[in-house]
């Protein structure tokens, strides 16, 4: 090799490190500080007391009866080891967690007089989906109003607090209404 094509090599290092290495991360940061602030922040949630509490983006495991529980999580909702359970249909051993949780949620059911929604039943994707279906959120509802002790007046208010904070689909489109798990029990608790 020559010591030109040596040169112009060491030369080509250090212009491209500096730009894929501080140019465009740079870039990039500012561009989504400036257009979304809040979602390249984390979408942090805060209490009443301003402490933080979560991300908006990210699923919490709720298991107390007077809280909305969220979709299961086969990653037990740590973010390092997120992701589906990569079982197929015949598998014996999703056939058995699915069972296990169709058990757990058979007094709701019969409480709330309606079927098991699909996703209280299966795990998402990436295991952190933050946001249940508003079916899967009104389905919950007897469950937190007999561990709260709610009233019929208190009832109301909490199926109208469901339909409150419920998302309709992603660009009108494509989805369907969902609510936000963590933002619901915040709003419960207020």
């Amino acid at each position: 090799m020559k010591f030109k094509d040596i040169t112009i090599a060491i030369r080509l290092l250090i212009v491209l490190t500096l730009l894929c290495g501080a140019v465009y991360p740079l870039l990039v940061t500012g561009i989504a500080q400036a257009a979304f602030p809040d979602k390249a922040n984390g979408s942090v949630v805060y209490n009443t007391k301003g402490e933080a509490v979560g991300s908006s983006l990210i699923a919490q495991k709720f298991r107390d009866e007077k809280y909305f529980w969220p979709r299961p999580s086969a990653g037990d909702y740590a973010t390092v080891a997120s992701g589906a359970s990569n079982k197929g249909p015949t598998s014996a051993d999703l056939k058995k967690s699915i069972d296990e949780r169709k058990a757990a949620l058979a007094g709701t059911a019969k409480a709330a007089g309606a079927d098991i929604p699909g996703d209280m039943l299966f795990a998402s994707g990436s295991g952190l989906d933050p946001h249940i279906s508003k079916a899967s959120a009104r389905f919950q509802v007897k469950r937190i109003v007999t561990a709260r002790k709610f009233d019929g007046a208190k009832t109301a208010a909490l199926y109208a607090l469901v339909d409150r904070l419920t998302e309709n689909p992603q660009w009108g489109v494509f989805g369907e209404e969902r609510v936000n798990v963590l933002l619901l029990n915040l709003e419960l608790d207020r």
